[in-house]
């Protein structure tokens, strides 16, 4: 992993002044007009309303759950509805003047080549489907191929819920015991960074019976960032097949899938690639698994296994309906049935946003955002006395723009209390942990500035709450 310069702030820089140059002289500060902010009255109303029911903006740091919607969405989703209501089924096939889109049936090709930047991947090896969960099966279904001997998934301790019943389901499937069979990797008693040594020697310690290496590539509940190339090579290099969850990390982070040769890998596009709710997803498939070899004839393909579906098939002969399965070569081949127009419509309205700058300069904006989030956390209190503690690494190449804070017990639901009155959207994971992420393309400096005021004054609270019942205890027991 490349290492990145952690910024320094100067003597002032906890003032709100300081916070607004910053703003001045963001590089990406157009980006934030490409987006609707929803108000403060929004966030809190309880009927379906127009974006602009009053003129101050909420403070939305949750695009680690769900991305703000790009004002391009309209134009993008209506585009879509016009065509089917004036052409119907001709859509599949009619590019129609004056449409941001192009016909149904290249709309899911057009989206993969838009997201291989994003990836790090060649177009061809980057297929728009499904969702993250369907996608994992999918993915699974060919690349987890398990043995008596070697049938082991290596995976991280906190996975995300549906990754673990996903793979814990398809290891009940192959009939092996998911007790056994699961090997989670976690960090130290009493720590919650996972070091890359320590997955080296897991994988050293269970390489002979491990038929894949599945972990997330920037880890939710944390906010760590694995060093994804590091860790591939080596997996690979003791034979076994590696895939990543980028959920948190499509959209994040510089990702470069197919210089680091990684296997496959699956995200969702609703938190930072900001596609809307439950939009559609993404997997990557590296060229080496996606090559179709005719050498036995045109009519006896040789190809990886995988779940196929019609969709897969070369769009030569796509409507043939031969039932004669020809994979498309790359990840297409992969596909499994006809996307949906519309998720793919939202999903190019967003990329038409990223195309406009680059995961390096997202980046950028991301290592001075994100530290000055933490800067402004830790100034001004000694470590002892704090009522916090950042467990996302501190090394900016080892996370993305979200850091998680785990409270001192009992502070979580004032502190929510306090945020939501003040219309800052932020998300809790109960029983102490605040996940914070400020986004680069929408969020600024000086909402961080505000944050990080509630913040302070939430925990001061907790602290004088916390003294009264003490002194109390303390009245009633002297009685």
């Amino acid at each position: 992993m490349t290492m990145l310069e952690k910024p320094a702030f100067p003597p002032g820089a906890d003032a709100e002044q300081y916070a607004r140059s910053l703003d001045e002289e963001d590089h990406l500060r157009s980006f934030r007009d490409k987006f609707i902010i929803p108000s403060k009255e929004n966030i809190k109303t309880k009927k379906l309303e127009k974006p602009d029911i009053s003129d101050e903006p909420s403070i939305y740091f949750c695009g680690n759950s769900l991305g703000l919607q790009p004002r391009a969405t309209a134009k993008y989703v209506q585009a879509q509805l016009d065509a089917w209501s004036t052409v119907g089924v001709h859509g599949h096939f009619r590019d129609l003047e004056g449409s941001p889109l192009t016909q149904w049936q290249l709309l899911a090709e057009h989206t993969a080549k838009l997201s291989a930047p994003i990836v790090g991947a060649q177009e061809t090896e980057v297929a728009v489907m499904g969702s993250l969960t369907t996608n994992l099966h999918l993915l699974m279904a060919s690349f987890y191929l398990p043995t008596a001997s070697k049938h082991k998934i290596l995976l991280d301790w906190k996975a995300f819920p549906s990754d673990h019943y996903a793979i814990e389901s398809q290891i009940r499937g192959h009939g092996f015991d998911p007790k056994e069979a699961m090997i989670l990797i976690g960090p130290d008693e009493g720590e919650y960074e996972i070091s890359t040594e320590k997955i080296l020697s897991i994988i050293d310690e269970h390489a002979t019976t491990t038929a894949l290496f599945l972990m997330p590539g920037l880890q939710y509940y944390t906010g760590q960032r694995f060093d994804m190339q590091k860790i591939t090579a080596y997996a690979q290099s003791k034979g076994l097949l590696v895939g990543w969850d980028l959920a948190h990390a499509a959209g994040n982070v510089p990702l470069d899938l197919h210089d680091w040769n990684v296997d496959f890998a699956a995200w969702c596009t609703y938190k930072y690639m900001n596609a809307g709710p439950g939009a559609i997803a993404g997997l990557y498939i590296h060229e080496r698994h996606g090559t179709v070899d005719y050498s036995e004839g045109s009519d006896k393909p040789i190809f990886r296994h995988r779940l196929t579906g019609w969709y897969g098939g070369d769009k030569v002969g796509r409507f043939n309906m031969d039932n004669k399965f020809k994979p498309s070569p790359g990840a297409s081949g992969y596909q499994v049935s006809n996307p949906s127009a519309l998720d793919l419509s939202a999903l190019c309205a967003s990329l038409s946003v990223f195309n406009e700058t680059s995961m390096l300069e997202i980046e950028k904006k991301t290592i001075r955002l994100t530290g000055y989030l933490e800067h402004l956390l830790l100034s001004g209190t000694e470590a002892a006395t704090r009522a916090f503690r950042i467990i996302t690494p501190s090394d900016p190449g080892s996370r993305g723009t979200q850091l998680s804070i785990l409270l001192k017990p009992g502070r979580l639901d004032t502190l929510s209390e306090m945020l939501d009155e003040a219309g800052i959207v932020a998300d809790k994971r109960k029983p102490d942990v605040i996940r914070i992420a400020p986004v680069p393309l929408y969020n600024t400096y000086t909402e961080v500035w505000k944050f990080v005021q509630i913040f302070k004054a939430a925990l001061a609270k907790c602290e004088n709450e916390i003294g009264n019942m003490s002194n109390g205890v303390a009245k009633i027991t002297v009685k």
